[in-house]
This record gives structure tokens, C-alpha cells and sequence, in this order.
């Protein structure tokens, strides 16, 4: 297989409805439209759009959270139509890293262990000593060597985002999907998290996508595509 297969996430003819929930017979609410996409390493983009224009249900389906009605969504040269759940969730936890508005970490753990979780779902577990190493060398990168044995509520709302960064990276994935992810920070704390997220898209190589309503985030990823009736444009 080659590189650009190896590094590349494709969605052909993408299409996401919901039906309407009643008895009226309503025709159902599409949201994605025959849309295609290629995202390629190293490649970074924004995606932005009004509200409820499916912003979010894109990013889930790139990231196999969530399956489209119809068309494909191909990683690394697989077609994950028809794939089991649990081939498909190993697919994801190898090749993609996601980042959301609140970081959802476990209280109960430090910043570390938070880190290492998602190595728990790999078909191959690293070795413990390799895998720490990584999140060493991440939370360095990320500026937060010195809070390995915190836990999350004794950590700032920006410190905590970034151990979710470090927890996104970990795995070394080909693709970081990032929702609204300085939507609880303020201006200061998300100016910092942008910066750092396109700085680790240049130096690990990998995919950056990124879904806001805020234009000036937006514009610090330095790609914008707008998402308008179902179909990406720019």
C-alpha cells in the first residue's frame, strides 16, 4: 500500500438524514448531502457554518462515532461500510485522536493515567514503558511536564484541555478531529490551544480538522471550509 493511501481518510458520497419522528409522512431531515472529501497527512483545515448545519454529525463520521445513511467513508484505503463494531473501533483507536468542548477526563485518575487510557483499547497494547515515555515526552511538549500526578480539579480549564490533547495524541494517530475545543476556554487559554494544535500538526504529520462557530479560531487553523446545504465549500 502506499504512503498517500496509508495517510489518507475519504468520504465518498456522503449522505446523513433523520427521519422526521412523527406519522405525518414528512420526508427526512438531511443534514449531509452526496458530500465528498479527501484529508490527506498533514493536511489542516477549519470547518465552519451556522449552527445545526451538521458541523458536529460530519466530524462524527469521519471519526466513525457516527454512520452515514449513505455513500462511504474509506480509511487508509478501508471501506468501513459493513465493518463490526468492534473492527471498526479498533480502526479508530489506532488512526484517529479526538479533542471536544470539555475534555471529559476521569476525576478519579491523574493526568497521566488520563492519558494513557485510550492505549488500553489498542488490538496491541504498547509496552507500558514505551507508551509512558510518549506521554512524557507530549506533556513536555505541551507544557505540562510538571503536572503529571495532578488530577483534573486540581487543574486549570486550559491545563485540563491540553491533557486531553496529550490523551488525543497519545496513540499516535493519522487524524486529530477537534469539536468546538476552545469552547470553554477563555481568549487567552484557546489563542494558546490553537497555536499548539497547529504547531503538532506540522511536527507529528498528522490530519488536523476542526469544527467552530468562531471565526478567529477559524482563521488561526489558516484553512476554512464552510459547510452550507449538506455539502462543503472552499
Amino acid at each position: 500500500m502506499s504512503e498517500s493511501v496509508k495517510s489518507s481518510i475519504e468520504l465518498a458520497g456522503v449522505s446523513k438524514w433523520y427521519e422526521s419522528g412523527n406519522e405525518s409522512a414528512a420526508p427526512p431531515r438531511r443534514i449531509l448531502d452526496g458530500l465528498d472529501l479527501v484529508v490527506n497527512a498533514g493536511e489542516r483545515f477549519a470547518i465552519v457554518g451556522p449552527s445545526g448545519c451538521g458541523k458536529s454529525t460530519l466530524l462524527n463520521i469521519l471519526g466513525t462515532l457516527d454512520a452515514p445513511s449513505g455513500g462511504k467513508v474509506i480509511i487508509d484505503g478501508i471501506d468501513t461500510n459493513g465493518l463490526a463494531e468492534d473492527a471498526i473501533a479498533r480502526i479508530r483507536s489506532e488512526k484517529i485522536g479526538f479533542i471536544f468542548q470539555m475534555h471529559h477526563l476521569l476525576p478519579q485518575c491523574t493526568a497521566l493515567e488520563n492519558a494513557l487510557v485510550p492505549t488500553l483499547a489498542l488490538a496491541t497494547r504498547p509496552d507500558p514503558a514505551v507508551a509512558t515515555a510518549r506521554a512524557k515526552m507530549l506533556f513536555e511538549r505541551v507544557g505540562l511536564a510538571d503536572k503529571l500526578n495532578r488530577q483534573p480539579g486540581q487543574l486549570s480549564g486550559g491545563e485540563r484541555q491540553r491533557v486531553a490533547v496529550v490523551r488525543a495524541l497519545i496513540n499516535s494517530p493519522r487524524l486529530l478531529l477537534a469539536d468546538e475545543p476552545t469552547g470553554a476556554l477563555d481568549e487567552d487559554n484557546a489563542k494558546r490551544l490553537m497555536d499548539l494544535l497547529v504547531e503538532l500538526n506540522d511536527s507529528e504529520g498528522l490530519a488536523f480538522i476542526v469544527v467552530t462557530h468562531d471565526r478567529i479560531i477559524a482563521e488561526a487553523v489558516g484553512s476554512i471550509r464552510t459547510l452550507n446545504r449538506g455539502k462543503l465549500e472552499g
